[in-house]
């Protein structure tokens, strides 16, 4: 099974994201399969490229609840 999710970076006390494609069972900063897009929420930055996303969704990609509502605030905007 494969899921849309958050892949941690950057130091201890400031957060950023990137959101990748990745298979449930490799660990969060484990090997993903490709990069749609980051978030870093100190700055409320939000990059993320819907149509890859939604190509993922097509094949069965699962994204977390955390991603879905990225994935809405992009599409707000």
């Amino acid at each position: 099974m494969v899921k849309i999710r958050l892949f941690r970076m950057g130091k201890r006390g400031a957060p950023f994201y990137r959101i990748v494609v990745a298979d449930v069972r490799v660990p969060r900063n484990g090997k993903y399969i490709e990069k749609l897009g980051w978030y870093d929420p100190r700055g409320k930055e939000l990059q993320l490229d819907l149509g890859k996303a939604k190509e993922w969704m097509k094949k069965g990609a699962q994204p977390t609840s955390t991603v879905t509502k990225l994935m809405k605030r992009k599409e707000e905007e």
